[in-house]
């Protein structure tokens, strides 16, 4: 099912930084998602070089709609807002298919079997820059949101996500995503 994306193995790199134990070390990576280094979580959310690194984002399909999470408020990037149901950094030696199962089943406790990549793309904030693989899910089972993770979620129909566009109430890349993949979203 990610045949066509490339898996992160361990490389040498030439820029590995000091990192402490207990940080999360991330991959760098070319526009092509090749691993070309390492950095820590810290430094790749700085706003200073904004190296690009790697994540995975899960549509969620349910009930018609497209069951989205909301961001806590002591998240750095775009807290309070209404996301893509799963979202989070690539590991340092995983997979993307790997590191889509470990944040499906951290973030809203399921398992991704069956989601479908539907493309990749750059994205830039003013704190960061990623390589992000989006993925979509047709899930009628139980979602159960990991209140450590995030403050809840709820299905958005399409009309109401569209109605709400441009308004704040959404992260910009939610947006972006939302405008570039949804004819594909909706399945």
């Amino acid at each position: 099912m990610f045949n066509y994306l490339h898996d992160y193995k361990l490389h040498p790199v030439s820029n590995i930084h000091h990192h402490t134990e207990n940080e999360e070390k991330l991959p760098l990576v070319d526009s092509q998602g090749r691993v070309i280094g390492m950095a820590l979580r810290s430094e790749v959310h700085s706003g200073t070089d904004k190296p690009l690194h790697p994540v995975v984002h899960l549509q969620v399909v349910k009930n018609g709609g497209v069951w989205l999470q909301k961001r806590p408020l002591h998240k750095l990037v775009q807290p309070g807002k209404w996301d893509t149901a799963v979202g989070g950094h690539i590991s340092y030696g995983e997979s993307v298919e790997l590191s889509l199962q470990r944040e499906s089943e951290e973030e809203i406790g399921i398992n991704p079997k069956g989601a479908v990549p539907i493309g990749k793309y750059v994205w830039e904030s003013n704190l960061e820059r990623e390589l992000v693989y989006v993925f979509v899910l047709k899930h009628d089972g139980e979602i159960q949101p990991n209140a450590q993770e995030l403050d809840g979620g709820k299905v958005w129909q399409i009309n109401e996500i569209e109605e709400n566009l441009g308004k704040g109430v959404f992260t910009p890349n939610f947006e972006h995503e939302f405008g570039r993949y949804r004819n594909k979203i909706i399945i």
